[in-house]
C-alpha cells in the first residue's frame, strides 16, 4: 500500500487556510495541521480550525501557543488598539502582526522536520488582502530558501517545499476552488474581532474582503454575523 506523503498545513480556521487544506488533501497529502494560538483577539478562529481539520480529514491537528501580545504593535494582539472598521485604506493597516508569518512558518518548519514532511502548505494571499508584507510571493521564496539552509533534513538531502497555492487568486477564485472541493465555509471564521461564538462583525477589513468574495463568486455567504453591516 502506498503511503501518502506527509505535509504540514498552517490552519488558522479562516477561509484561505481552509481552502489550502482542501487543496493539499486533493493533491494526495497526509495533512498534519498546525494552528498557532498567538494571543489573537479573535480566538474563536482556533475552534474553527479544529472543526475544519475534522471536516477535511486531517491526519492530525496541533495547536502551538506563543505570546505575540507580549510584543504588541498590532490591533490583533493589543486590545488597546482598535480594529479598523471603515474599509481598506492605503498603507499597511494596524492589523498587521509584526513577524507573525515568519514565526508561524518557522514553527511549521520545525513540525515538518519532526513529522518527516517535505512540504509546508500555507494560505498566504497577495491579491484580495490587507497589504501585509509577509504575504508577498518574494517573502515566500525567501523563506523556502532559508528553510533549505537551516534544517537537518535539507542538509541530509531532503529539501523542503513551501506551497502557496492561493497566493495569486482573488477571493472569489479561492471560494470557487473550495466549493468545488466540498468545503463548508460556514465552519470557518475570518473576522478580526469575532465573538466567542465565532460570529463576525461584518465591518473589519477581513469581513469586507470575505463578503465581497462570496458576492463576486455568486455563492451565498454562510458567515454568521453579530449584526448586518
Amino acid at each position: 500500500m502506498t503511503t501518502a506523503p506527509a505535509a504540514v498545513v498552517l490552519l488558522s480556521g479562516g477561509l484561505d487556510s481552509t481552502t489550502t487544506l482542501a487543496l493539499a488533501r486533493a493533491a494526495g497529502r497526509c495533512c498534519h495541521c498546525l494552528s498557532i494560538d498567538y494571543g489573537q483577539r479573535h480566538r474563536s478562529e482556533l475552534d474553527a480550525a479544529a472543526r475544519v481539520a475534522r471536516m477535511l480529514g486531517a491526519a492530525a491537528h496541533k495547536v502551538v501557543r506563543i505570546d505575540l501580545g507580549a510584543v504588541g504593535g498590532s490591533a490583533l494582539t493589543d486590545p488597546q488598539i482598535a480594529v479598523p472598521v471603515t474599509g481598506l485604506q492605503p498603507g499597511i493597516p494596524v492589523t498587521y502582526v509584526p513577524a507573525r508569518n515568519t514565526i508561524m512558518l518557522a514553527l511549521a518548519l520545525a513540525e515538518a522536520e519532526v513529522t518527516g514532511a517535505s512540504d509546508i502548505w500555507f494560505g498566504a494571499n497577495a491579491v484580495d488582502y490587507s497589504g501585509y508584507p509577509d504575504c508577498r510571493p518574494e517573502f515566500m521564496r525567501a523563506f523556502e530558501a532559508l528553510a533549505n539552509l537551516a534544517t537537518k533534513a535539507a542538509v541530509e538531502g531532503r529539501p523542503l517545499r513551501l506551497h502557496t497555492p492561493i497566493i495569486d487568486l482573488s477571493k472569489a477564485e479561492i471560494i470557487r476552488r473550495g466549493i468545488a472541493l466540498g468545503v463548508d465555509y460556514g465552519l470557518t471564521v475570518s473576522c478580526y474581532q469575532a465573538d466567542e461564538a465565532g460570529r463576525a462583525c461584518g465591518v473589519c477589513d477581513s469581513c469586507r474582503l470575505r463578503r465581497a468574495g462570496f458576492a463576486e463568486a455568486g455563492v451565498a455567504d454562510p458567515t454568521r454575523y453579530r449584526e448586518q453591516a
